[in-house]
């Protein structure tokens, strides 16, 4: 308790001594300053849901202060729950003919099993495939019956050193357990083959970051117990992934034996928070309208496996300094040289320190559904994500979003002239960061960044490694800009720029799209909500809308995004589809040629 109220003692000691120094410039100083606190290792890492990151947003909030901004949303904080761990509950079981399974030796729940006891005989139905294509064809359930009996299926493909392989779009695990229950089946038990992992290790327990489950058990097995249940079928499971290899033909087996088996999987979850303060502008029209400059807050706390730690196997502090302590940093100091100049804003302007960006846009994603302002009167989103490594060689920062309005090439253009660096324009607004939750909102954006390095997502992303004169003379930029656009008499004319499709494995695109910007963050809960519609895609030519929910594609269901992204690999070019979505609370049915 003592070391605590130490703690609290030099925590206030530090941000007085800040409050009292900050100036109305930006300073490479007080970017330092904020940076190193930030980053600091008794932050460890900020991931969301801790004690630490609740430190960093309340020092967040206190520069707001301090730089006279007004908090809006419960006194600066906007919160929002997020799932940061899952464990395995007390009753996960496995037994079957006087075989009684040793939870984590022999069985493991998987991350998204959903809870819930099955007592049947199996099937062992290959890599669960159900593929008819013209040029691939594999259908591991043709003429059996798996209805409410658990299937048993190897993860993977029959290629996986093939990063253009045709099974690309058929070899999730979320993906073959859909097809399994579109086929009837209780519950998977899942099995890793040789050529993925010799050892057999269980997949561990990492969370999604979101509480979407399979909708069935799902439990992963070691080999030797799926040999087991092989037994009366005189086949193991190495021979049959050597047939299932050769032949790339289906080899199902009904398996008589009875498998008794529970799976209960517990979600943790926790409160976070946006941080969120404004100035108001002072044009009796435009101070209506707003202008937003936001930046993430959090970042990966202690790394480990599944926290998209470059450096998995790794526990150690993962200080996020320019990932995105830089990018705060920037967000404070705009904020104290705005306010000193808010006689001269036109609109207002929002500051937001996003959380959950790291997770999958979450914080960023909340705030533009539960905004607490009218969106479209939000004009143009300012994102500032990684701007404190420079390379002095390159001499470049980039600015993303660029053909997101009509006319930021041209007003860039009229301060990137007399800079000491020069400005990379990409027009995509579609991106791995916050902006892009605005861009789906049809919100013209731009989205700076001095670019990626050897410390991403490592624990040797720390405070010395930045160049705080750099950041300095990238945030003076930006002031002007921002300050060019917050006092035009007409807002930006959006314009959208960039697909809004993910990718495969090896970095390679699903072979058809939609052309919609799916809801990742899997905030709706009766299906795949819609926020985003490319221009002139499928789903607009079909006359799908930001907004809808899709709940089923040709029939079979859609419940989430998982299940959309294997309902949209099995799918061809020149195909005509039904999607039926809620719209509005009613339910349509929209055409779509692919």
């Amino acid at each position: 308790m003592k070391k605590i109220q130490i703690f609290l003692f030099f925590l206030l000691i530090l941000t007085d001594v800040v409050f009292s120094q900050r100036k109305p410039e930006i300073t490479a100083q007080e970017l330092k300053t904020d940076v190193y606190f930030l980053a600091s290792d008794s932050l460890k890492g900020r991931k969301p849901g801790t004690k630490e990151a609740d430190i960093a947003a309340n020092y967040i909030r206190d520069q707001f202060i301090a730089s006279g901004l007004k908090l809006i949303c419960d006194n600066g904080f906007q919160y929002f729950e997020i799932v940061t761990d899952v464990t395995a509950g007390d009753h996960n079981d496995l037994r079957f003919e006087g075989f009684q399974g040793t939870f984590k030796k022999d069985f493991m729940p998987v991350a998204y099993s959903s809870n819930g006891t099955i007592g049947n005989t199996v099937v062992f139905a290959g890599y669960g495939f159900d593929i008819d294509q013209d040029s691939l064809k594999w259908k591991d359930y043709e003429g059996v019956d798996v209805k409410g009996k658990w299937v048993m299926i190897f993860r993977g493909d029959p290629e996986l050193d093939n990063n253009e392989s045709k099974f690309i779009p058929y070899t999730e695990i979320r993906g073959k357990i859909l097809v399994a229950k579109d086929h009837g089946a209780a519950g998977v038990l899942v099995v890793t083959p040789v050529n993925m992992d010799k050892d057999d290790k269980l997949i561990g327990l990492h969370s999604e970051n979101n509480d979407v489950t399979a909708g069935i058990p799902v439990i992963n097995i070691k080999r030797e117990v799926g040999n087991m249940l092989l037994k009366s079928s005189g086949y193991e499971l190495d021979s049959l992934e050597k047939i299932l290899n050769k032949t790339r033909k289906p080899k199902t087996l009904l398996l008589p034996v009875v498998v008794n088996a529970s799976a209960e999987i517990i979600q943790k979850k926790a409160r976070t928070e946006n941080v969120i303060g404004m100035i108001e502008g002072t044009d009796p029209v435009l101070k209506d309208e707003y202008i937003v400059i936001g930046g993430h807050y959090d970042h990966l706390g202690f790394g480990g496996p599944g926290s998209g730690s470059r450096m998995p196997d790794t526990v150690a502090i993962h200080n996020g300094a320019d990932d995105n302590a830089s990018g705060t940093a920037m967000v404070i100091e705009l904020a104290g040289k705005l306010a000193a100049e808010k006689n001269r804003l036109k609109r207002s302007v929002i500051f937001i320190s996003f959380s959950g960006e790291e997770m999958g846009l979450l914080g960023s994603k909340y705030f533009t559904d539960h905004s607490p302002v009218d969106m479209k009167k939000i004009k143009t989103m300012f994102n500032f994500d990684m701007v404190g490594r420079f390379d002095k060689e390159k001499n470049s920062i980039s600015i993303s979003g660029t053909g997101t309005s009509l006319e930021a090439d041209s007003i860039i253009r009229i301060y990137e002239k007399s800079l000491p660096f020069t400005v990379t324009h990409s027009p995509d607004g579609y991106g791995p960061s916050d902006h892009a939750s605005f861009y789906a909102s049809n919100i013209p954006v731009f989205f700076f960044t001095t670019g990626s390095h050897m410390d991403y997502h490592t624990p040797f992303d720390v405070a010395y490694k930045l160049d705080y004169g750099k950041e300095k003379e990238i945030g003076d930029f930006s002031y002007n800009l921002i300050m060019n656009i917050d006092n035009l008499p007409k807002a930006l004319t959006f314009h959208e720029s960039g697909k809004k499709e993910g990718y495969g494995r090896g970095g390679r695109r699903m072979k058809v799209t939609l052309g919609i910007m799916p809801d990742f963050a899997g905030t709706e809960k009766k299906g795949l909500r819609v926020d985003g519609v490319t221009k002139d895609g499928p789903a607009d030519k079909g006359g799908m809308l930001k907004g809808d929910i899709i709940i089923s594609i040709n029939g079979m269901t859609v419940g989430n995004i998982y299940e959309y992204m294997s309902r949209l690999g099995k799918l061809k070019q020149g195909q005509t589809i039904s999607v039926e979505v809620i719209r509005n609370g009613k339910n349509e049915v929209l055409i779509i040629p692919l």
